[in-house]
């Protein structure tokens, strides 16, 4: 997409720290530090990340050992290994995902997700 700024950490590549970046990111090498932040992040196969991460939306190929918030969608693909908690309105996990932690589903609604569940229960 014209515009967008890619950034990435590539394969045999270590960064440890802070990263707030305004664009995507890429990470296929390794990454420690307390938070990462980015619009959307996709961690390759190679990719190793400890830390908390805040995106849009994330694809997770690697592994990731930290909690991960994302506005809109969290997807684990079959080679993902996550420690952590997700929150995140969309969770998207294929089979052979290993996953040790809590989801947290969050919407935009008015009412809290147990009330409108409870109430279209009522209903029927």
């Amino acid at each position: 997409m014209a515009g967008r700024k890619k950034n990435s950490i590539s394969q045999d590549s270590f960064f440890k720290g802070r990263f707030f970046i305004q664009g995507d990111l890429d990470i296929d090498g390794k990454y420690e530090g307390e938070e990462l932040r980015a619009n959307q992040l996709a961690i390759g196969k190679s990719g190793r990340v400890r830390s908390t991460i805040y995106v849009n939306q994330v694809v997770v190929e690697g592994i990731v050992i930290g909690d991960i918030n994302a506005k809109t969608r969290v997807m684990l693909l079959p080679t993902a290994r996550v420690l952590g908690d997700i929150t995140t309105p969309e969770l998207i996990i294929q089979n052979g995902v290993i996953f040790a932690g809590k989801c947290r589903i969050i919407n935009d609604l008015k009412v809290s997700a147990r009330n409108t569940i409870l109430k279209a229960y009522r209903e029927q």
